[in-house]
């Protein structure tokens, strides 16, 4: 399979450099929903967007990875940028790096030297958060070592759009040399994870985590990365 060249998660000084003149969905919606890490609750942000992932007043940092972003925005700034989502497969061979069989992008350990390889949630989610990736929060873009393939961040920070519709069986009927999901669905797949994934709750940094959502969502822990075929 070739899988093309993979782009870092992309940056919200990324994002603000799409001049097509397209609302995002959260835009059009007046908001979205973020979870509080003081209250331990998701709520709706009236005025929730990529500009404004945590509401009215909020601003994302450069280097940051976009948040916010809908599975039909992420689609329509890939066309915009001559790029597009990878698919779900896709995302699995690359987050794996060469290490076809481990649990993780960086091996077997959880905290390999004693230390969290991606940003994800220490503690109890989400009563306590220990803070020993050093994020409470969305943390920069590439702060953690890379993969084998010089990938950063396929595990933790934010959830990742593919180009899939989701099926909870989707593996069973797939065929071994282009797998791909359903024809059809009302849920796209996103992988990887996010800042808010524990050992108690999600877990999901693992390579074969998946979770769905449908394609309008935004939230402040779901963002994207492009591929571009070769």
């Amino acid at each position: 399979m070739n899988v093309g060249l993979f782009i870092h998660q992309t940056e919200a000084s990324c994002a603000a450099g799409y001049s097509s003149g397209r609302f995002t969905d959260a835009e059009r919606f007046g908001g979205s929903v973020a979870f509080d890490v003081d209250t331990g609750e998701w709520t709706r942000r009236n005025g929730a967007s990529w500009r404004a992932p945590d509401g009215n007043g909020s601003h994302p940092a450069l280097d940051h990875p976009v948040t916010q972003v809908s599975w039909n925005d992420a689609v329509a700034y890939a066309k915009w940028a001559g790029k597009r989502l990878p698919t779900e497969a896709e995302l699995e061979i690359a987050a794996r790096g060469g290490l076809v069989s481990n649990t993780y992008a960086w091996g077997n350990e959880l905290r390999p030297n004693g230390k969290p390889a991606a940003n994800w949630w220490q503690g109890t989610f989400p009563d306590r958060n220990t803070v020993e990736d050093g994020f409470r929060g969305v943390a920069p873009v590439g702060r953690f070592a890379p993969n084998g393939y010089g990938l950063f961040d396929v595990a933790g920070n934010v959830w990742e759009w593919c180009a899939d519709w989701y099926a909870a069986d989707a593996y069973e009927h797939a065929t071994r040399d282009s797998p791909r999901g359903p024809s059809g669905g009302t849920e796209r797949v996103m992988r990887g994870g996010s800042w808010m994934c524990s050992e108690n709750f999600c877990s999901n940094y693992r390579v074969a985590g998946r979770s769905h959502a449908t394609p309008d969502t935004g939230l402040n822990n779901l963002g994207f990365r492009l591929v571009k075929d070769r």
